[in-house]
């Protein structure tokens, strides 16, 4: 534990469980205050306890503007400015070519870049010159997974974003960089396979086998690359995409 990030203020969305949950834990770790949200208050409230230094946990919906706006003014309102924002919050489903529904697509699509656009846009009033926004990525928006196309697609448009707003925000002084983790070892990740703990094992050694550390890796390990994206460490670091991924994607 240091003080790298001592006196900042950061907001993690969807903080409550996986990459959301290590990253809040760590960034308060290195000094910040930390907002998380969550849509259920049972597991915001048990993320807030597990991870004490004073994190607030606030429930809402990143894919619902009121609940963005309501976000955005208590930040306001108790801190006066945001200098992290790590928009992390998303998710997917599968669905091969063939079986793709439109509310597959809408869902897909809502929860992990019309919310990701809304959440930094609605975020960005408060944020001053050095201030670090990290958005949520995926090696899926670089490498081709069966039956995951409208994810895959929806995280290489994350990417894309990242590229024009680095533009957009050069004359504020605002970074914007991508974290795309690898394969990770979260509920979330499990569940792709379903109800059953025999799939979900079967999934998650099959992912393992693909890594060339092989292994998935550690909620823990990817907070620390958002950590040293939301720092001074990575200063001349803008519109980047940083792989944590054992390798997965680079061979």
């Amino acid at each position: 534990m240091t003080d790298r990030l001592k006196g900042k203020v950061a907001l993690v969305t969807g903080g409550t469980s996986g990459i959301g949950f290590a990253s809040a834990l760590d960034l308060a770790n290195e000094g910040a205050k930390v907002y998380i949200t969550g849509r259920r208050q049972a597991e915001l409230d048990a993320a807030v306890t597990a991870i004490g230094q004073g994190v607030v946990g606030i429930r809402g919906d990143v894919t619902n503007h009121d609940d963005l706006e309501a976000l955005r003014k208590l930040i306001q309102d108790k801190e006066g400015r945001l200098d992290i924002l790590f928009a992390n919050a998303g998710g997917g489903s599968m669905s091969p070519l063939g079986e793709i529904t439109e509310q597959h697509f809408d869902e897909t699509f809502d929860r992990n870049v019309k919310a990701l656009v809304f959440s930094v846009q609605t975020m960005l009033p408060l944020m001053p010159a050095g201030s670090s926004i990290i958005l949520m990525g995926s090696i899926a928006g670089t490498t081709g997974t069966a039956a995951f196309s409208i994810y895959s697609a929806s995280k290489a448009a994350v990417r894309s974003l990242a590229r024009s707003w680095v533009l957009d925000l050069k004359e504020r002084g605002i970074r914007v960089n991508v974290i795309s983790p690898g394969s990770t070892k979260t509920v979330g990740l499990a569940e792709l396979a379903g109800d059953n703990k025999e799939a979900q094992d079967g999934l998650l050694s099959y992912l393992a086998s693909l890594v060339p550390m092989g292994r998935l890796a550690d909620p823990a390990e990817i907070a620390k690359a958002v950590t040293f994206l939301a720092s001074n460490d990575s200063s001349f670091i803008n519109g980047a995409e940083l792989f944590a991924d054992g390798g997965q994607a680079q061979v």
